[in-house]
């Protein structure tokens, strides 16, 4: 039988990597045009835009300072708080007291000096006398002291006017002193102070408008004088609602300044 020859196919020689390299020759970038003008003039608008905002933007608010003005805040809050409370309690302590009639055997009974006009008494101190009277003949004590200076021009002062009100009154003129000093309740206790240690006097019941009797007393008390109060309850310091309110006000105002500074406030209703 005859042979058959099979013929394979001769495989081709290829080239190292290197010499491909070689003769694929150098590559070509790729190339990109430029942007047209109106592209970059928008980018370029963009770019200065965000600048702008950037510059006008306010600095962001540092981590650790925002728990130092959180407290800043809680210690205004508080601090608000307790003037508001300081307020309100000193406003309920005038209107307390004004409401007390203390009536104990004392020393003194001290009329608190008003106006007066040409020698009569006006009528918050005529409310202040009459009272004084009603306690001076219940035997609260066995004298009245009136007290309170004159304004410039005055011929008579408001010690002097009391004292002869209540002289007119049938009370023996011994038992009523004048102590023609003050123009401020700080000024007048502070007399009456002075003249009742010289007696060696240290009781009193001061008489005065009804919102005017806590710091009156609180002032004789700070003079080294056992004070109590028994205000009037006649008169045009407690005509009508809106007065009283107004009252109160202002000697809440009156005896916080007081309290605070230790001297008079310039403000207020008789003698402040």
């Amino acid at each position: 039988m005859p042979r058959t020859r099979l013929h394979l196919p001769t495989p081709r020689r290829t080239a190292p990597p290197a010499t491909r390299k070689a003769h694929a020759g150098p590559a070509t970038a790729p190339t990109t045009s430029p942007p047209p003008a109106e592209t970059a003039a928008e980018t370029a608008a963009d770019t200065n835009a965000a600048a702008d905002t950037n510059a006008a933007a306010p600095p962001a608010t540092r981590p650790h300072c925002r728990p130092l003005l959180r407290r800043l805040r809680r210690i205004a809050l508080w601090a608000l708080c307790a003037l508001l409370a300081a307020v309100l309690g000193t406003a309920v302590r005038v209107w307390w007291v004004a409401r007390q009639d203390d009536r104990p055997s004392v020393d003194a009974i001290l009329v608190l000096g008003a106006s007066q006009y040409d020698g009569r008494p006006s009528p918050v101190l005529r409310a202040r006398l009459e009272h004084a009277l009603a306690l001076y003949r219940e035997n609260v004590a066995p004298r009245i002291i009136t007290v309170g200076g004159n304004q410039p021009g005055d011929r008579f002062t408001e010690a002097g006017s009391g004292r002869r009100w209540l002289v007119d009154r049938e009370v023996a003129p011994s038992s009523v002193l004048a102590v023609p000093v003050g123009s401020d309740t700080l000024q007048s206790i502070a007399a009456v102070a002075t003249t009742m240690h010289r007696h060696h006097w240290h009781s009193l019941v001061i008489v005065t408008d009804p919102w005017h009797a806590l710091r009156s007393r609180s002032m004789a008390r700070a003079a080294g004088l056992d004070a109590a109060t028994s205000p009037a309850r006649e008169g045009p310091a407690v005509d009508s609602r809106a007065t009283q309110f107004e009252y109160i006000a202002r000697e809440t105002t009156a005896y916080l300044h007081w309290w605070l500074f230790r001297r008079s406030s310039g403000f207020g209703h008789g003698v402040i």
